[in-house]
């Protein structure tokens, strides 16, 4: 038996490609050829080895008791907890650019409001049905994540949640996506977007007038009016409780104190969170309720009720951004526009090896 050793071959090779000498070949068998094709993919391969992973930038883990975590060139940045234990799914830490969260869990002086969760999804009536304090037996459940999709822009995540009353009835369908993308001076923006529809087994869902839903934001302590040093700013210039609650505004900013730091570094620094309303969302610009308490959210609801059918879904999108430094009214424009100009996600079933679902911005693509 010929045995032939790669370095006896009549081959050259170059970067990502061979050139074969005809005249070597000639007389060789079709054995030979297809072992000189072989011994040269193999080390192609090995040439392609050598060469550094790619990470992405924005990357999406998925952690022990149902957390994901969302990160930027591998610092957590926000954190999404769908554990069944919790009467609803939350973000929550919500971290600053110094890395000290924005956000806390609770209400700093009212333990009856505990269902103040950081960064959360709820509505106070829903076919009759409350879903917004922890003292009612309506629940939020996460049924299922669609996609995470890690990248250098955004890392996307994409979820299915049901709303079901005490008897187990789902009421209400919520499809949330969640990206989070960097942006300057390790600033970045958490961009929501929730399709709320009726259940498979309903044609239409009650949204009765409320202050409160659908998303909710508590700051943290330092960051409140009343707790801590931090200051309340509409779009339009208002400041503080008494002028902003339940008007109109295309953005809140609640801004203040973080501390940074351990020992004898231990410092504040001031950081904040700008609330974006869409100009796509229905009754833009939104009511909002704020607290000098140190709390905010869009009031969909707040001046009246909705119906959403099959039909006609409620499509809400919002974006948080953090920031470092005072509200800066300049700064919050520069990116409410960025805002307005990019395009919703949308999700559906995937055609990729390995993928159940697709979710991206832009339009549903023809079929």
């Amino acid at each position: 038996m010929e045995v032939f050793v790669g370095h006896q071959l009549p081959v050259k090779l170059q970067t990502a490609e061979m050139e074969y000498s005809m005249e070597a070949l000639k007389g060789t068998t079709m054995r030979h050829c297809v072992w000189i094709l072989v011994w040269g993919l193999a080390f192609m391969s090995v040439m392609r080895a050598d060469e550094p992973y790619a990470l992405s930038r924005c990357e999406i883990i998925s952690l022990p008791d149902n957390r994901a975590s969302f990160s930027i060139n591998g610092e957590q940045k926000v954190d999404w907890h769908f554990g069944d234990q919790y009467p609803r799914p939350f973000f929550y830490p919500f971290n600053g650019p110094s890395g000290s969260t924005l956000t806390r869990m609770g209400h700093p002086g009212a333990p009856d409001h505990d269902h103040h969760r950081s960064v959360w999804f709820a509505h106070h009536n829903v076919n009759g049905v409350d879903f917004w304090s922890d003292n009612t037996d309506g629940r939020v459940r996460q049924k299922q994540w669609l996609s995470y999709r890690d990248g250098d822009n955004e890392a996307v995540m994409a979820s299915l949640a049901g709303w079901y009353d005490g008897e187990g009835r789902e009421l209400l369908e919520q499809e949330i996506v969640a990206a989070v993308m960097p942006l300057d001076n390790n600033e970045y923006g958490l961009e929501i977007q929730i399709t709320l529809r009726p259940p498979a087994n309903a044609e239409t869902v009650e949204l009765g007038r409320t202050n409160f839903g659908f998303l909710a934001v508590r700051m943290a302590k330092t960051v409140s009016e009343f707790f801590g040093d931090g200051r309340l700013t509409s779009s339009e210039g208002k400041l503080g409780e008494p002028e902003i609650f339940g008007k109109q505004a295309r953005w809140m900013d609640y801004s203040g104190p973080v501390p940074v730091g351990t020992g004898e570094l231990r410092q504040a620094v001031v950081e904040g969170i700008t609330y974006f309303d869409h100009p796509d969302n229905p009754r833009y610009p939104t009511h909002w309720h704020v607290r000098e308490d140190g709390w905010m959210g869009a009031s969909f609801c707040m001046q009246e009720g909705h119906t959403i059918s099959k039909a006609k879904p409620l499509v809400l999108r919002y974006l948080l951004h953090a920031h470092a430094g005072p509200y800066d009214h300049q700064h919050a424009s520069a990116v409410h526009i960025a805002f307005t100009m990019r395009p919703g996600f949308y999700v559906e079933k995937s055609s990729r090896n390995n993928h159940q679902y697709e979710v991206a911005r832009g339009s549903f693509p023809a079929k």
